[in-house]
Formats: structure tokens, C-alpha cells, sequence
């Protein structure tokens, strides 16, 4: 008869998760998963089967609550929708500042997955499409509110402008993990702004 678990997963998951967010995949070892969760080796697998599937549920769980803060920010109506999406690029940029420390920041999750998998792992891969596909309508959502609004004047679609956008939230968390300062970032996000509200 199995023994019952006396340890709580979420709280698992959150600590491999930052271990995976730190190092990457293939540069985090189970004896660094070990230390982070504090479990043993038998235990780590005993739960989570493989190394990779741990990985999978953590990055999961990671993309989720990314998510979910960015759907909360633009889907919020108390706010014009150019002011939505100014207060998401606000929070990258203090995300990035929170994690980082007096060392350069640990960027994000979900980019640093795609630029180490490279879509060589379709079980990732389809992961982060996912996930991607729900951020990019929550942005085209706002861009559009924004043009309603007649705060979006950029003669581009909406789909071009969101995957643009998108785009430069992946630039701001490399450029921190390259080291750049607030001021650096904060000129990233504006002229991103600038491209959709100026005509």
C-alpha cells in the first residue's frame, strides 16, 4: 500500500518551477530539482514520472499565471484600452526588476523555453502555442478597443499589431536579462506605445 505524499505539489512545482526559470532545462540537473524542492530523487519521480514531465506542469503552471495577469490587466474596463496595455508593458517591466535581485534578470519562463527548445519538443511546442494563442487575442482585443476608442491610430491590423506587441514584451524580458536598466525598458515600451497611438 503507497504511502501518502506529506508534502504540498503546488508549492512543489513553484520551487522547480523557479529552478527551470533559473537554469533552463537542460542546464537544471535532478539533484538541483532535488535541492530546490526538497525532495528525494525517488520522490521527485515517484510524482512527476520523468524530469520532463515535471518541467511540462511546471512550465504550465508558469505560462497560466502569466496569463492570467495579463488577462486581468486587459480585460479589466475600468480604463481606457491604450492605458490597459501601457500598465501591462508597467508590469513586465517590474516583474523583471522584482526576480532580478543585484544579478541580471532570470527573463521569462516562457521565451527562455522557446529560444532553448527551438520547437524540437512538440509536447512543449504545443504548450506554448497555446498559450501564446490566448495572449494574442487578449491583445488584439485591446488593440481594437483602443482603436474604437480612437486612441489607436497605427494603420496596421489588429493581428499584426498584437503579434507586434507581443513581440516587444519578448524584447523587454531579454533586454533584462542582458543586463539593461529600468530607463533602457521603460523607452522600449514607449515606442511600442508610440507605434500604435501616433499617426
Amino acid at each position: 500500500m503507497a504511502r501518502p505524499r506529506t508534502f504540498d505539489e503546488d508549492r512543489v512545482l513553484d520551487q522547480a518551477m523557479r529552478a527551470f526559470w533559473r537554469h533552463g532545462y537542460e542546464g537544471t540537473s535532478t539533484r538541483d530539482l532535488c535541492e530546490a524542492t526538497g525532495l528525494d530523487r525517488s520522490s521527485v519521480y515517484n510524482t512527476f514520472t520523468s524530469k520532463h514531465e515535471l518541467f511540462r506542469r511546471a512550465l504550465a503552471r508558469y505560462t497560466e499565471a502569466m496569463t492570467a495577469a495579463q488577462l486581468e490587466i486587459l480585460e479589466s474596463g475600468d480604463r481606457p484600452a491604450v492605458e490597459r496595455i501601457r500598465a501591462l508593458f508597467a508590469k513586465i517591466i517590474d516583474d523583471e526588476f522584482t526576480y532580478r535581485g543585484d544579478a541580471p534578470s532570470i527573463g521569462c519562463l516562457g521565451v527562455n523555453t522557446t529560444v532553448e527548445f527551438r520547437g524540437r519538443d512538440p509536447e512543449i511546442a504545443g504548450l506554448l502555442e497555446r498559450d501564446a494563442t490566448i495572449r494574442l487575442e487578449s491583445l488584439r482585443a485591446a488593440v481594437e478597443a483602443g482603436r474604437r476608442d480612437g486612441d489607436v491610430r497605427s494603420a496596421r491590423d489588429s493581428v499584426s499589431l498584437a503579434r507586434y506587441l507581443n513581440a516587444v514584451t519578448a524584447g523587454i524580458r531579454v533586454a533584462a536579462q542582458g543586463g539593461a536598466d529600468r530607463a533602457t525598458l521603460e523607452s522600449l515600451a514607449e515606442t511600442a506605445m508610440d507605434a500604435l497611438t501616433l499617426s
